[in-house]
């Protein structure tokens, strides 16, 4: 069998490769952001007193986290079209993206929040700090520091994981891939390429990570570890 490569016809069409991949960074990021606030709100949710407040989280926590991503992404776009709520296939991206990452965020921060040591909040309290500056200062601030690695592989996770969003014609990369190949018949072509472009970007986004670590986290940066 002779096959002849030919990746001129993949690179011709870098433009719109680079436009779905400028989305997958946009959908990426948004979804980040916002999932990195709903998992740190459902962790300081673990920890109330209010049981019912625990079994909401833990509840969304285990559906989340049990069930496909894709059948999260065709829930959120065709279900909540089925009731009469229409979403563009980006919004509705978004969304299922930042309710799937908020899951996963909510227990790599619980565990950072748990490994706060009791005695740190009450010295904290003995000083006259407020609740708000104890919580912010020595709970949270500390637990993202510690559990930052995971976080940061979560939320690269994440970027790849944005490719399934392509099924609900989000024009990410995969989708826009997916195009080309059905229009230049380079199944092999586009598909290195594609590759290529995600490792790329798992690269970008693991440098940006390390560059809000090192600037976020002066304790660290004063001490020479590393994140």
């Amino acid at each position: 069998m002779h096959y002849t490569f030919d990746f001129m016809s993949v690179f011709v069409n870098w433009p719109r490769l680079l436009e779905g991949a400028w989305l997958t960074v946009q959908l990426s990021a948004l979804s980040i952001v916002l999932g990195f606030v709903v998992g740190t709100l459902c962790a300081i949710a673990f920890k109330s007193k209010s049981w019912l407040l625990q079994a909401l989280v833990k509840t969304y926590v285990e559906i989340i986290r049990n069930t496909p991503l894709l059948v999260q992404v065709f829930l959120v776009y065709f279900g909540l079209a089925s009731i009469g709520l229409r979403l563009t296939a980006e919004t509705a991206a978004v969304i299922a993206l930042t309710v799937n990452v908020g899951a996963y965020t909510a227990e790599i921060m619980r565990a950072g929040i748990n490994s706060i040591h009791p005695g740190q909040i009450e010295a904290a309290e003995c000083l006259g700090m407020s609740k708000f500056h104890v919580y912010w200062h020595v709970v949270l601030l500390p637990a993202v520091e510690r559990v930052y690695p995971s976080l940061t592989s979560q939320f690269i996770l994440l970027m790849l994981a944005s490719s399934i969003t392509s099924q609900i014609s989000a024009e990410e990369l995969t989708a826009t891939a997916n195009l080309v190949q059905s229009e230049t018949f380079r199944s092999f072509e586009v598909y290195v390429v594609i590759a290529v472009a995600y490792l790329a970007l798992s690269f970008l986004f693991r440098a940006a990570f390390w560059l809000v670590g090192k600037t976020a986290f002066v304790r660290k940066r004063k001490l020479g570890t590393n994140l």
